[in-house]
């Protein structure tokens, strides 16, 4: 640990759910100290995310992911006691997340202007559903609501233009707002090494959720009109899914036409399409893309996806497999790069691994997360709190 990258910084997670602290997770893989901060007995009601989703599986698979790696602290913080002793840990660290709703923050002390003053060269990150300013300010919400659904994406990504809009997976946008966050949060320690000083960092579930549907949200800032999904066939045979005989789905894509063309039709084939005056050009291509992809649908359904795996892989087509979730843990691609290291003590435990790596640095092994208020007395004590004072932060 001591050899890490980070193993100097101190970083308090202070947030609830995914967004925030996964960002801290991140600083943790590479050393960095992290104490989560969450109510006595109930504990940050993400804990019990999983036991919503109807598993019976006692693994909290969800806490597992994000506090690997953390200490936890147990304090109510709307009473005075509690803010005191979290003074003292804000008084040595680095950097301070919360992602707690304006007001409740004003209440318990925890807005920048609260807790600045007290280390100067603190990084105070807030992370919000809806932006630091503007109307919707105090709005609650999730990656559900102010990523997915509020950026455009959730009306964009459809099955077919009629299809309802598909509903969000847990954290699909909350994992990339959390790389924002540790983007931001270095680029500010990065400038305290220059300046001496910390600085506030913030960043939105909904600003994230732009970025991510950013090359659409730019055409409309352009006058482009836009349309959702396309029906089949209108973004031609080089850009769509296909289903297998063992009913896999894969897809192809390309922004070559010229070349990915004639790849493709030799890859399965049928080298003679490429002289059929219906396909012989990108735009008859386009024009007559439903024959086309009728053609490609009916050959693909001839055999299964491993057979095309190999037909594609061969004839040098870009494409992909859908997933199922449980592929991953056979697939030996993810293997090879290490993305699902195992948990320390386990048992053969293993978890999923923040996305980069960084040449001669080696992140720390994951160790499992915290129970509530596991790490309570010992760190009020390291931090300088007296007997009387550590008492009085645990009442109630």
């Amino acid at each position: 640990m001591s050899d890490s990258l980070f193993s100097d910084l101190l970083i308090i997670d202070c947030a609830s759910f995914i967004a925030g602290p996964a960002a801290a997770t991140v600083l943790g893989d590479y050393g960095a100290r992290v104490i989560k901060i969450e109510p006595p007995v109930v504990g940050d009601a993400y804990r019990n995310l999983f036991r919503l989703r109807g598993t019976p599986d006692e693994v909290d698979y969800f806490w597992t992911l994000e506090s690997r790696n953390k200490e936890s602290l147990a304090l109510d913080l709307r009473r005075p006691e509690a803010q005191a002793a979290l003074h003292a840990l804000v008084k040595r660290a680095d950097v301070f997340i919360t992602n707690s709703p304006f007001p409740a923050r004003e209440r318990m002390g925890l807005r920048a202007e609260d807790l600045m003053p007290l280390n100067p060269r603190l990084i105070y990150a807030s992370l919000s559903p809806y932006g630091e300013q503007g109307p919707e300010r105090d709005r609650t919400g999730f990656d559900a609501t102010a990523w997915w659904a509020r950026s455009g994406l959730m009306d964009m990504v459809r099955a077919g233009p009629t299809t309802e809009p598909a509903i969000s997976m847990p954290g699909m946008g909350d994992h990339p707002t959390a790389m924002a966050m540790y983007g931001a949060i270095v680029t500010a320690l990065y400038k305290r090494q220059i300046t001496g000083t910390g600085s506030e960092v913030t960043t939105s579930l909904l600003a994230n959720g732009l970025w991510a549907n950013g090359c659409q949200v730019q055409a409309a800032l352009c006058g482009y009109e836009l349309m959702t999904r396309p029906p089949r066939g209108a973004r031609g045979v080089l850009n769509e899914m296909f289903r297998a005989a063992d009913d896999r789905y894969f897809i192809l894509t390309s922004t070559n036409p010229f070349r990915d063309w004639p790849l493709l039709a030799r890859a399965v084939g049928h080298a003679e399409w490429l002289e059929d005056p219906l396909f012989a050009t990108p735009e008859a291509r386009m024009t007559n893309g439903p024959e086309l992809v009728a053609r490609f649908d009916a050959l693909f359904a001839g055999a299964p996806f491993e057979h095309w795996s190999q037909v594609l892989t061969d004839g040098d087509v870009t494409f992909g497999v859908v997933s199922q979730i449980y592929d991953h843990l056979t697939d030996d691609q993810i293997e090879a790069n290490g993305l699902f290291p195992e948990i320390e003590g386990s048992y053969g435990l293993r978890t999923v691994d923040s996305p980069f790596q960084m040449t001669g640095e080696t992140k720390v092994a994951p160790h499992m997360a915290p129970g509530i208020g596991e790490h309570s007395r010992a760190l009020l004590e390291e931090f300088g709190c007296s007997a009387e004072e550590i008492e009085a932060a645990l009442a109630g």
